[in-house]
């Protein structure tokens, strides 16, 4: 990670449904490096990162303090995630595929295999989740990976399973 780029800089968390090879993931990272050295925004060169995480995350930021990300830029991103997607077959936009830490691993399920993790108590308040819905460099840094227990995805459970009970 740019350890220069301020702590207010713009970040955007893709996390593919399956894990990369070693292999893949060295091809992927590289991308990511080509795609930032070449990111503009209204003709200019946005000062950003771009990285691999956990064989599964791929984390952009930007400081917009110099060139705001919008329309044309983020439309280019979202392409590159889009055609990483495709080279790599996998999703990076499935919103409801939870990741969480098993064992020093990254794993995930969707939703309804997440809330039985819970309910049987495989997934518990210490497990650590990740929050792909930071938006700051700072926020990423201090909130991406958390406690079950500290998480949005806590309530959300909590608040099916009750209603759940009462049908």
């Amino acid at each position: 990670m740019n350890n220069l780029l301020p702590s207010h800089s713009k970040v955007w968390v893709y996390q593919s449904v399956k894990p990369f090879s070693e292999t893949e993931t060295q091809i992927i990272s590289e991308k990511v490096k080509q795609f930032v050295r070449q990111w503009t925004a209204h003709k200019e060169q946005v000062t950003g990162d771009g990285f691999v995480l956990y064989n599964r995350f791929v984390i952009l930021m930007a400081d917009e303090s110099q060139v705001g990300v919008s329309g044309c830029s983020m439309d280019a991103s979202v392409h590159f995630i889009k055609g990483l997607a495709s080279e790599f077959n996998t999703d990076f936009f499935d919103r409801w595929n939870i990741a969480y830490m098993e064992n020093d691993n990254v794993v995930s399920c969707n939703r309804a295999e997440f809330e039985k993790l819970v309910d049987t108590g495989k997934v518990h308040d210490d497990t650590i989740v990740f929050n792909n819905l930071v938006q700051t460099k700072k926020n990423f840094e201090t909130n991406w990976k958390v406690p079950y227990a500290k998480s949005w995805l806590k309530n959300l459970v909590q608040t099916h399973t009750a209603f759940s009970s009462v049908l």
